[in-house]
């Protein structure tokens, strides 16, 4: 692969209570464990990271399929979720669900722009066959 593009970040601190910032300062974050988890909830998370990461990309992605198929998608968002659970056998792992809004896009006509996208976000190519991704689409 011949990058387009690179981002870097460095971890600092107590890893989920630490420090995140992004060589560009665009990323200059405090961390902080979720309360559900039994931390301060204090801070953003890894988590909460990966869910705007690949809400944003798939959104590109939409965005650029719908581009290329002529279709509007102005008023469109992808809402991410990102789960953290346990994997069963000592360690964790990740799921997510993405919910994409298409206002005015029949539902099958949205559903098709959405696994278009999901064909060709770099986020879906990376997490394919690792991790479970589920994609909707919803009216609202």
């Amino acid at each position: 692969m011949t990058p387009l593009y690179t981002a870097e970040a460095i971890a600092t601190g107590a890893g989920r209570d630490g420090h995140v910032r992004s060589s560009d300062g665009g990323i200059d974050l405090n961390l902080a464990i979720p309360k559900s988890m039994g931390g301060s909830g204090a801070g953003a998370n890894p988590e909460q990271l990966f869910a705007a990461g690949y809400a944003a990309c798939f959104h590109s992605a939409l965005q650029m399929v719908a581009r290329t198929q002529k279709v509007d998608i102005a008023d469109s968002s992808v809402g991410g979720q990102v789960h953290l659970g346990s994997n069963g056998k000592g360690g964790f792992e990740l799921s997510v669900l993405l919910e994409v809004v298409l206002p005015g896009i029949e539902h099958a006509a949205a559903q098709a722009l959405a696994d278009a996208a999901h064909q060709v976000c770099p986020y879906s190519n990376a997490t394919r066959g690792n991790i479970e991704v589920t994609i909707t689409v919803s009216d609202d």
